[in-house]
This record gives C-alpha cells, sequence and structure tokens, in this order.
C-alpha cells in the first residue's frame, strides 16, 4: 500500500510503498478515506514534534474511514463502521492499523472530509474554553489566529457559548471568515495594535493563543483581572517568555493545553468532549470550514499551504 512518510528528519517526507499488515489484538484496519492535516505535520517532518514518532513513520494525525478488519479476540464495532482516529501517526496511507480506544463513530449525516479533520480542532477549542477557562456568556474571549484551524473553532464555540468574541488575524480575507463564524470585533494584526484594540472594549477575560511571539505578550498586557490565558501552541516559531511579576499584578492565569496527551491520562475527557461535540454537529449547531481537499498524490502541496500560512480552517487530504 502507499504510504506518505518521514524515513529522515534531514530529508523531505515521501511516498513510499510499504507491506500491507493485519491487525494484531486490540486493534483494526481501516481503509482510509481522508486525513485532516495539522500545523503539528510540519513539526514531526523536523523532528521539532512533543510527540514526534519513531522513524520511520506514517504522517497524518487524524483521519476516518471504514473498518475492514478486526484484531483476534478483539470487541470492535463491525466491519464497514464508519470512524474516525486520533491516531498521532499513519492517516496519510491507504490502510492503518489503530487501537479499538481511539475509534470514534462518525454521525450518518457527517462527510468522510469533515470527519477527518474534526477531532483535534474542535476537540482542542471545546476542551480549552469550557474545561480549562469555563467560558460563559459573561466573558470576553480574544482568538489569535483567529482564521486558522483551532482559531475558527474558537471563534465559532466562543459565541456557541455565548462569549463577546475578538478575532484576531493577518489580512482582511481571514477576518472575514472569523467574522462569518460569529466575531464581534474584527483585529488586522498587520496592521492595528492589538492591546489597544482589546482595551478599548474593555479587555480580555480569556485568550486563546495558538500563536505564540509579540502577540502573546500584547494579549497578556490587554487581560482584565483575574483574566486566563489558553497557551494551545506557537505557530509563530516563537515561544514567549513569561515574567510572573507581570501574572501577579493582575492575577492572571497561563494554562498550558495539549489537548493529546488527555488521551493518555484522562480519557474520559477526551470521549465526553468528543460525544458532545459529534451531538452539537448533528443538531446544526456545528459548521466545520474546509478551505482546501487535496488528492492523496498532492500532499506535498497541501502541506506547504499550512507552511506559508494560505489556508483558513482544515486542509484535508482525500486518500
Amino acid at each position: 500500500m502507499k504510504a506518505f512518510r518521514v524515513v529522515d528528519f534531514d530529508k523531505p517526507a515521501m511516498f513510499c510503498e510499504i507491506p500491507r499488515q493485519q491487525p494484531q489484538h486490540g486493534q483494526v484496519e481501516v481503509q482510509i478515506e481522508a486525513c485532516g492535516l495539522n500545523f503539528a505535520d510540519l513539526l514531526m517532518q523536523k523532528n521539532q514534534y512533543q510527540d514526534t514518532p519513531c522513524l520511520p513513520f506514517t504522517m497524518g494525525l487524524e483521519l476516518s474511514g471504514k473498518i475492514t478488519s478486526i484484531g483476534p479476540n478483539t470487541k470492535s464495532p463491525e466491519i464497514g463502521t464508519r470512524v474516525t482516529v486520533f491516531s498521532g501517526q499513519g492517516g496519510l496511507a491507504e490502510y492503518g492499523y489503530f487501537p479499538v480506544e481511539r475509534l470514534v463513530r462518525i454521525p450518518e449525516k457527517m462527510p468522510s472530509e469533515i470527519a477527518a479533520g474534526f477531532q483535534i480542532a474542535y476537540g482542542t477549542s471545546h476542551l480549552a474554553l469550557k474545561h480549562c477557562a469555563n467560558l460563559n456568556k459573561n466573558n470576553t474571549l480574544l482568538v489569535l489566529g483567529a482564521a486558522g484551524g483551532v482559531g475558527l473553532t474558537a471563534v465559532e464555540l466562543g459565541k456557541y457559548f455565548g462569549a463577546y468574541v475578538i478575532a484576531a488575524a493577518r489580512g482582511r480575507e481571514k477576518l472575514k471568515i472569523a467574522e462569518k463564524f460569529g466575531a464581534d470585533v474584527l483585529i488586522d494584526t498587520s496592521k492595528e495594535n492589538l492591546r489597544e484594540v482589546v482595551e478599548s472594549v474593555g479587555g480580555a477575560d480569556v485568550v486563546y493563543d495558538p500563536v505564540g511571539g509579540d502577540l502573546f505578550k500584547e494579549a497578556m498586557r490587554a487581560c482584565k483581572p483575574e483574566g486566563k490565558i489558553l497557551t494551545i501552541g506557537f505557530a509563530s516559531g516563537d515561544i514567549p517568555f513569561i515574567a510572573a511579576n507581570h501574572l501577579l499584578v493582575k492575577n492572571l492565569s497561563v494554562i498550558g493545553l495539549n489537548w493529546g496527551a488527555y488521551v493518555k491520562f484522562n480519557p474520559k475527557v477526551i470521549s465526553k468532549s468528543l460525544a458532545d461535540l459529534m451531538e452539537m454537529f448533528t443538531q446544526d449547531k456545528l459548521a466545520p470550514h474546509i478551505s482546501h481537499l487535496y488528492p492523496f498524490s498532492e500532499t506535498k502541496a497541501a502541506l506547504e499551504l499550512i507552511k506559508n500560512r494560505k489556508s483558513t480552517g482544515k486542509v484535508v487530504v482525500t486518500i
């Protein structure tokens, strides 16, 4: 079968032919239909991600498809069941082999392309805003990188939870997407001073930050007393230094969120969150946005799109 793999951290990922296997005890084989791409995929290629697998490995953190085979003595949904999987690797291939506990049934009305890019983006934002920040209708939420894969879901869920949402992104075209998903205030970070605009509307109770760098510092200064800053990632490539005395002055909290880590130390939180999100989708309360859909043969171009920050929402590869 064909797979898109990293065989050397000093060389670009490449298409390879690898053997099709048999699922082991506790595993199923999934015929993969689509794979959602993430910024973490770029980091993995260079061994810069906290959960980078050992070489060689097949790229693709999340996927959707159908169960085609079940391992011996394994209790699993039946063959043919449509599932989405947060796998951490293996999504950019024709088939994959995954633990049963990682399977999430896809609602009948959810297309495979949507399912493939659903878990990480929506799961991260849902867990961050509700479990970590307890966001509510009395809060002002500032979302950095508001048109990106996770940022756009934070805007959408922030509005769903009743918050007043400030969306920050580079360029008016990206901000138009955030506005479509409910943002109340738009900040073009390529032209406007983020701190000044946020303070002009009263400051932020919660900051959702997948960007890092200078924007983190400006957002921290624009927080209200007892504000909460959710550190989601560092798409800017700059991990900010946090002066503890600045936290003390305003009684601020900085909360880190590694969504995938919950799978290992508190899987029930993940399961409940994803169940809630799937139900929200079924009830037409969520509208996942895929800006680009690429065939498997153009995986490299799809990754370049994310690298060059030319996408909004999710980029998905169909296998």
